[in-house]
């Protein structure tokens, strides 16, 4: 791991039976109404304001997309912030499913759009790293390598240590493993899990139960298993990249990294 010189040294929502979630737009074309319009801009110049007195260039910024405090858990969903991004300040990139189907797409879009989209709760937390790590992964943002980490298969619940799908915060900290490792150590998502597992990152432990997991293969087409364990398909027990997982290792790697939180009252 490079050494961050100002240190000390992207859910995932998992599936009931019947009601198939996903990470990005909704499947149904809802107009939202005024209310939801307003808290959602409000919520955006609030994480404006916060990113703009961080000084910072580049930070993570996760919002609550869905209820999923039964998995104890917090965020779905996360994209990485630039000040400068070529289509305009605070801008956004990320992953996203499109629709529930298996597939996925990067997308660029401001904070307001990023707010709207499938919120269950007007808050974010933003995650400011050292400026060493900013600077490495404005670097990598600056090369083919995010693109190159992106894989289109997508699954909701994809093995963190695993190529064969992606979920939208592993495309996240996979861009975080590149910016990290050593230069060119890092430009695919091989080497970038590689070097995931020798930092010892630790992913998020979902519980789900064979009926569920049924379930969820019959009844949602972003939800694979075939990348899991047999260990992990017994036990119910299932390994993959959460927000939460994310800003863990991040804190851990980079003692200067600064979590703060935003909402609406």
């Amino acid at each position: 791991m490079r050494t961050i010189r100002y240190a000390s040294a992207a859910l995932l929502v998992v599936m009931t039976m019947g009601t198939p979630a996903h990470a990005g737009r909704s499947c149904q074309e809802i107009q939202p109404d005024a209310v939801t319009v307003q808290k959602a801009l409000q919520l955006a110049l609030r994480t404006r304001g916060a990113l703009d007195a961080s000084d910072a260039e580049v930070a993570l910024v996760g919002r609550v997309g869905r209820d999923m405090s039964r998995h104890g858990l917090r965020y779905s969903h996360m994209a990485l912030a630039l000040r400068d991004h070529p289509k305009g300040r605070w801008h956004l990139t990320h992953m996203l499913n499109q629709c529930g189907t298996a597939t996925s797409s990067l997308f660029d879009e401001g904070l307001g759009n990023f707010f709207l989209d499938d919120v269950f709760a007007f808050e974010a937390i933003i995650v400011t790293p050292a400026p060493a790590l900013q600077a490495w992964l404005l670097a990598v943002a600056a090369t083919p390598v995010p693109l190159a980490l992106h894989e289109r298969s997508y699954s909701l619940i994809a093995h963190p240590y695993s190529t064969r799908h992606q979920n939208s915060n592993q495309w996240v900290l996979e861009q975080l493993a590149a910016a990290m490792a050593p230069p060119g150590e890092v430009s695919n998502r091989a080497q970038a899990q590689r070097w995931l597992r020798a930092q010892d990152y630790t992913p998020t432990e979902i519980r789900i139960a064979p009926f569920e997991r049924i379930g969820a293969r019959l009844f949602a087409a972003n939800v694979y298993f075939g990348d899991h364990s047999n260990d992990e398909m017994q036990a119910g027990r299932y390994h993959t990249v959460t927000v939460e997982s994310v800003i863990r290792f991040v804190e851990r790697a980079d003692a200067a990294a600064q979590r703060q939180i935003v909402r609406l009252p």
